[in-house]
This record gives C-alpha cells, sequence and structure tokens, in this order.
C-alpha cells in the first residue's frame, strides 16, 4: 500500500522537473533573446554608420576645383597628389576619377603596381548611376585589387552644370567584420540578394542564404560584384522559434533588413547559458520537491496525530467561543438601549436650553410691543381722541406678537401629523402669496423656473409651506437694501430627490455657517426684526422630511439656499 503513493510522488517530481525545464528554458531563451535583440540593434546601426561615414566626401569633392579641371582635361598630377592625401588622412582605400567613358584618370594610388589610373569601370552599377545625377552606391571586389570594399560615386559637373566625369571612393567594411569576430559573435551581412559579404566565419563568406535565379547570377557576373566566386548556398536553414541551423548546430536566430539597400543582418547566439541555467534551475526544483517528498512521508504521520488532537481543541473553543458570543450579543443589546435612553435625555435637554433661550427672547421680543401699546392707550387718552386713534397702532403691534407666537408654535411641533403627496410648485405659490404684500414693497423681481410636470413628495404640505415662506423672506428681507432686487426661484427632479432652491441678489451669508445660522434665536437682522427661528425651524422640518439643506454664496453676489428631499411620486430626472 505504501508503494504506490510513493511511486505517484516520485512520478510526479519527474513531471514537475520536465515542465520546470521547459518553462525555465523558454524564459530564459525569452531572457538570451532580448538581449541578443539589443546586440542585433548595436551593430546595425554601426553598419548603417560606418555606410554613411564617407557619404559626403564624393560629394564635396565633385565640387573641388582641381577635380573639375582634371576632368575637364587638365593635367592629372597635381589632382593625384591632392587625392593621396585625402585618402590618407581620412583612412579610405581609395579615391579615383573616372572619364566619361568609364577610364580612370586620376586616382590615390597612382604611384602603387595596384593602381587604378588606366583601368576601364564603365560596367560597374554605380559609375552609371552617378551619371543618372544620383549619388551611386554599391559592395562589391575589386577587379583590380582583388580587396572587398564600398564603392561610393558622384558626377562631377562643369560651370555649366554638364557632366565632366565621376569621382569615386572605396571603403573597406573589414573593421565592422574584425570587431565582430574580436567579441567572439556569430553575424553575417548580406546584401539584398542573399549573398553573404560580410561573416565571423570566413566559411560563410561569399555563400548566399537562398538560391540565386539564372538572371540574377548574369547580372552579378556581369557587374563583376564578387569576382570569380562561386556564391555556393550556405549550409544552414531556419528553426521555429527564432532559432535557425548553421554549419550543423542550432542557434538563437535574429535578423533585421532595416538597413539601407535591404541589406539583412543576421545574429546567431548560442543557447548555451540557456541550457545550463534551466538544468540548474530544474535541479534546484527536484532537489526541492524531493526533499519535500520526504519530509511530508516522514511527518505524515505526526500530521493526522496533531490534526486529531486539534480538532478536539477547537471544538471545545467553539463552545466556549460560542458562550462569549451570546455574552457580547445581550450586552450591545444592553449598550444599544442605553443608548436609546441618552439620546432621548440629549434631545430633552436640548429642548430645556432652547426653552430657557426662548424665554429670554420672548421677554424681549413681547416686551417692546407691550409697551408700545401702552404707550399709545396712555397718548389716546390723554388726547381725548378715543380708541379710534389706537386702532392702526395696536392692530400693528398685535400683528407682530402673532407673528412671534406663530414662530414659536412652529418650533414646538412635533410634526407628527400625517404625510401625503405634496407639489412644490403649489407650495411655492402659496408661500408666495403669503409674502406677496412684503414682496411688493420691497420692490422684489421675482423669477420662478418650475417644470411642467409635478414636484412630488410626501410630507405635511403646511410645514414644507412654512419651509419655503421662512426661505423666501429671508432672501427678501435680505434685499431690502440691494439697488437691484432680484429673487430667482428654481425646482426639480434629481433621480430619486426632488429639489428646489431660493437665491437673491442680496448682500449674501457674510462670515456666517449655515450651522451657526440654524441655531434657534441666532440672526443677522436687527432687533425687533425677527427671533432668528426661521432657519433653525426650517431645519427641523426638512430633518423630519429625511431631507438636507445647502447654503453658498452665489456668483452673483447674493445667497443660495437648497432644499433637497426625497421624491414622492414617478417623475423624470432633470439637471439639478
Amino acid at each position: 500500500m505504501l508503494r504506490k503513493p510513493l511511486i505517484l510522488s516520485i512520478a510526479a517530481t519527474i513531471l514537475i522537473g520536465v515542465l520546470i525545464y521547459r518553462v525555465s528554458f523558454g524564459y530564459f531563451a525569452t531572457e538570451e533573446l532580448s538581449k541578443s535583440e539589443g546586440r542585433l540593434t548595436v551593430y546595425r546601426n554601426a553598419v548603417v554608420a560606418e555606410m554613411g561615414r564617407f557619404a559626403h566626401l564624393t560629394h564635396i569633392l565633385a565640387r573641388d576645383p582641381f577635380v573639375i579641371d582634371a576632368a575637364a582635361g587638365a593635367g592629372t598630377g597635381p589632382l593625384n597628389a591632392r587625392l593621396e592625401e585625402f585618402a590618407d588622412q581620412a583612412g579610405l582605400d581609395a579615391i579615383y576619377l573616372v572619364s566619361l567613358d568609364g577610364v580612370t584618370i586620376a586616382a590615390s594610388n597612382y604611384a602603387k603596381p595596384s593602381s587604378f589610373v588606366g583601368h576601364n569601370y564603365a560596367f560597374r552599377p554605380y559609375f552609371k548611376q552617378a551619371l543618372t545625377g544620383e549619388q551611386g552606391r554599391f559592395y562589391a571586389i575589386g577587379s583590380t585589387t582583388g580587396q572587398p570594399g564600398y564603392f561610393i560615386a558622384d558626377a562631377v559637373q562643369g560651370p555649366g552644370q554638364e557632366t565632366l566625369g565621376v569621382i569615386v571612393i572605396k571603403t573597406s567594411l573589414s573593421d565592422l567584420e574584425e570587431s565582430w569576430r574580436v567579441g567572439g559573435e556569430q553575424v553575417i551581412l548580406a546584401n539584398q540578394d542573399g549573398v553573404v559579404m560580410l561573416a565571423t566565419n570566413p566559411d560563410w563568406q561569399y555563400r548566399v542564404l537562398r538560391p540565386l535565379s539564372d538572371d540574377k547570377k548574369k547580372e552579378i557576373r556581369a557587374s563583376r560584384q564578387f569576382g570569380s566566386q562561386d556564391l555556393p548556398l550556405l549550409d544552414w536553414s531556419l528553426r521555429s522559434g527564432a532559432r535557425a541551423q548553421i554549419g550543423g548546430d542550432e542557434r538563437l536566430h535574429l535578423a533585421t533588413s532595416d538597413l539601407p539597400h535591404d541589406w539583412e543582418l543576421h545574429y546567431f547566439a548560442s543557447d548555451d547559458r540557456v541550457v545550463a541555467r534551466s538544468w540548474l534551475a530544474t535541479a534546484v526544483v527536484v532537489l526541492a520537491a524531493g526533499s519535500l517528498l520526504i519530509l511530508f512521508q516522514v511527518q505524515r504521520a505526526q500530521r493526522i496525530g496533531r490534526a486529531l488532537k486539534r480538532a478536539e481543541q477547537e471544538e471545545a473553543q467553539l463552545r466556549v467561543s460560542n458562550t462569549q458570543l451570546a455574552v457580547e450579543i445581550s450586552e450591545r443589546k444592553t449598550a444599544e438601549r442605553r443608548l436609546k435612553r441618552a439620546q432621548s435625555e440629549l434631545e430633552r435637554a436640548s429642548r430645556l436650553a432652547a426653552l430657557g433661550q426662548l424665554s429670554a427672547s420672548v421677554t424681549h421680543e413681547l416686551g417692546q410691543p407691550i409697551a408700545a401699546m401702552r404707550n399709545h392707550l396712555a397718548a389716546a387718552e390723554m388726547s381725548g381722541q378715543g380708541a379710534a386713534a389706537v386702532t392702526e397702532p395696536v392692530g400693528a403691534l398685535v400683528d407682530r406678537m402673532e407673528g412671534i407666537t406663530r414662530q414659536l408654535k412652529f418650533f414646538a411641533t412635533s410634526g407628527n401629523e400625517p404625510f401625503e403627496k405634496v407639489d412644490l410648485r403649489d407650495a411655492m405659490r402659496v408661500a408666495l402669496g403669503l409674502l406677496s404684500s412684503n414682496i411688493e414693497d420691497t420692490g422684489v423681481q421675482v423669477t420662478v423656473e418650475a417644470p411642467d410636470t409635478p414636484v412630488l413628495i410626501r410630507g405635511s404640505r403646511l410645514r414644507i409651506e412654512q419651509v419655503m415662506t421662512n426661505l423666501v423672506r429671508n432672501a427678501v428681507d435680505a434685499l431690502e437694501d440691494s439697488d437691484e432686487p432680484c429673487l430667482w426661484i428654481r425646482m426639480g427632479h434629481a433621480k430619486a430627490q426632488v429639489w428646489f432652491e431660493i437665491e437673491d441678489s442680496g448682500h449674501g451669508l457674510g462670515p456666517a455657517t449655515l450651522s451657526e445660522l440654524q441655531e434657534p434665536f441666532v440672526t443677522t437682522r436687527e432687533s425687533g426684526q425677527g427671533m432668528g427661528l426661521g432657519l433653525a425651524i426650517s431645519a427641523n422640518i426638512i430633518k423630519d422630511h429625511e431631507g438636507c439643506m445647502t447654503a453658498r454664496n452665489s456668483d452673483k453676489g447674493g445667497a443660495v439656499f437648497r432644499v433637497s428631499m426625497p421624491a414622492g411620486g414617478a417623475e423624470k430626472d432633470d439637471d439639478g
């Protein structure tokens, strides 16, 4: 019975090892490819830089007076010495001037046995391309020296822009090849036809990456680009996964054709490090897995015994936890009851504090009109004018006292009357009707913006009208000293809420905050002009309706009060 789990464990370890090797090989191969891409980019930039290093020189030489005079038929002695000096200083293989018929008439190597002077290069593509007015470029094995090089040519023109000849430079790319070889890299530079021009392995040079057509072979022979080379096929083939086999070895392979003339640069990297690192990672994982397997077999019996003992302990702990939980639930219920009692006591204390403030304010507010009534009555009695003389002033004082008691009545109301559907548009019309005389006396321009559909809530109609009346009265009072008293009333829906806001062009909120203004008996008006209960009453009513009130200073200079409450009917959303 023990052998089967052991065999399964060993099989699982082997399978894990295989998977780890494959995963780690893929990871390390990707990492190596990333590094190879960086090196390929460096080599590609080096090739482009080397090809373009002397590209400007033929353009400059074509405009040199010595070159132009020699091309026009003057003596070439001074030019030969001049070209020799230029070639030595620039590190070029050769600089030479070719006549229109392709014969070299001057060269930097004029004094050497391998001099180009007298040789005809009319068959070279760079010569033909330069005669068309373009810069000719061509890589080939030299037909005179047998040394490969990169040729750049430009036409030499006379004063009348007529073509007199072609100036050519030859530069060697062997330094690139040597730098790759010294670095231990495996690199191939091939032309657009796939012919290997440069290679770190000399056996790969002048071989082709793919078969050449018969026409292409004739074209290469006609230009003598690669001399007498047979250009055999290179022993290489592409593999999947950015790999290639070359010379019997499989390598990581990257290539780019983003070079002038559509040349191709191939980079081959050994995967020895990838294999070694993958085996190392696999060995570490397998060793760890084997150790864990042994440890697992040794501790398996111990774990079973501990698990049984732990189960018994957990069961006992669970019983204790259940008992503690029951106690905590009971204590929490007791705490909630205490909290509710504390909240009720706090509300009663708050009402008692407000009552103290109320008494002082009522004494002050009612004392003035009562004293005024006494004075009016005394004056009437002394003047003998009778009751008619005091009717109007006493009536006004009675109205003022009635307004004070009405505010106290609303402040003391518990707000437990039944709710009904209330249209804020109708409530606002009632509030504006109650305050129409105040609005007319102050000369306020009122603008009402309300939707065509009902703006419904569930609430107390009278208390909602009281809120609107208080807010509109405050706004009208704030406009008493305004040069252009304006009042804007807006209302609408916003998702599950309805809202209305009242904006005036008065003096704004000033330093007071909304929370301060909502306190009972806090007012910014002069004594005798109100008790400061309006906003406190309104705040209580809005709270009873599960709404909220905000206040801010308007951009126009006044104040904006906004009230939002839950919607009490089906409405469409609009911008709020």
